[in-house]
């Protein structure tokens, strides 16, 4: 559903409302600009449970290839920490229906690392191997979870699941010692960098209020692709929490245009709840001032009151860009809702 006149008004008023006006003549000059989404709608509807984390890439069959999260309904929206799957979906265009496929990558069980979830896919072709980065669990907790990397020589698989994880956490009392997670990833000069969120165990359990702990972005960096991935002395890169209110962010997703870094992620208060950020960086270690990305639902779609169950209804997580030549073409998003009252995809064309 496209927007009617008055929503298209609404939408630039608050773009114009959260970006200043010097803000405003940086954004009109950034290739991802928020003016430019064209919402496509929902996608990846599935009738027994939730879709999430959804990662395009164009296959060699012409064909637009995702990568998703999914979980059961039975599991409500916690499913995704302790019983979530990882599978695939073709469709013909970006546009167009897509269609499952199969289960790439499930909970293993036991002891291993990714016992008890598989989540966060982020699917890249890197070195001529396709690259499907995640995070896994083991006891279907927060500070079990752990980044790792799946390789295959085809979208099709098989698909080679790493024994140990590709990245763990900081020591006690770092600020990352609570988990390594939302992986992002770029290949720049030769080296490999892989884009994490954490946050500190203390922190975590100590904070009061809506939203435990205060989550920040570091990077690690290799110079092979299978690692070993070294932290940079810089992190956490990305650290809203100096400004007050637990103000944080997460769901990045980086890719790089021209000499620059640029970033993509769900704003945690730094404007409000429900936008999307951008943000550049010449070094990917020192990130601009965050601008608006995209607004919340409501401004691109008209939809029916949620079901009460549905606490994170009305924004769009984990942003996922398709690149084409070098340049974001379409947006895939996450976002609460659709006919069976769960989750789905929600995808934006951006005009260039």
């Amino acid at each position: 559903m496209f927007l009617e006149s008055h929503h298209i008004s609404r939408r630039s008023f608050l773009l114009s409302t959260l970006l200043t006006p010097a803000a405003m003549a940086i954004a009109n000059t950034m290739r991802f600009d928020p003016k430019k989404l064209e919402p496509i709608g929902r996608n990846l509807q599935w009738k027994d449970g939730y879709v999430w984390c959804n990662s395009p890439i164009d296959g060699p069959d012409g064909k637009v290839h995702v990568f998703y999260s999914r979980w059961t309904a039975d599991r409500k929206m916690g499913g995704w920490l302790n019983g979530c799957e990882i599978a695939h979906a073709v469709a013909n265009s970006p546009e167009e229906p897509f269609e499952y496929v199969e289960t790439v990558l499930a909970p293993r069980g036991g002891d291993a690392w990714d016992a008890t979830t598989c989540h966060n896919p982020h699917i890249q072709k890197v070195d001529d191997k396709y690259c499907l980065f995640y995070m896994g669990n083991s006891n279907g907790q927060t500070n079990t979870k752990r980044i790792g990397l799946a390789t295959a020589t085809s979208l099709a698989g098989p698909w080679q699941r790493p024994d140990e994880p590709l990245l763990q956490p900081g020591d006690a009392g770092a600020w990352d010692d609570h988990c390594t997670t939302n992986p992002a990833f770029v290949k720049r000069n030769g080296k490999y960098w892989l884009f994490y969120k954490s946050w500190n165990t203390k922190d975590y359990e100590t904070t009061t209020g809506p939203i435990r702990g205060n989550r920040k972005y570091g990077v690690a960096i290799s110079s092979t692709l299978e690692g070993p991935y070294i932290k940079s002395a810089h992190n956490p890169i990305l650290d809203f929490s100096a400004r007050g209110n637990n103000e944080q962010l997460e769901d990045a997703f980086v890719w790089c245009e021209g000499k620059r870094f640029k970033m993509l992620a769900r704003d945690m208060g730094f404007y409000n709840h429900e936008v999307g950020l951008y943000l550049e960086s010449k070094d990917g270690l020192k990130w601009s001032h965050p601008e608006m990305a995209y607004a919340s639902l409501k401004e691109y779609v008209s939809e029916p009151e949620p079901p009460s169950h549905l606490k994170r209804y009305g924004r769009f997580e984990r942003p996922q860009l398709l690149i084409r030549n070098g340049r974001p073409t379409y947006l895939f998003t996450a976002a609460q809702g659709g006919p069976y009252g769960t989750s789905t995809a929600f995808i934006f064309k951006i005009n260039q």
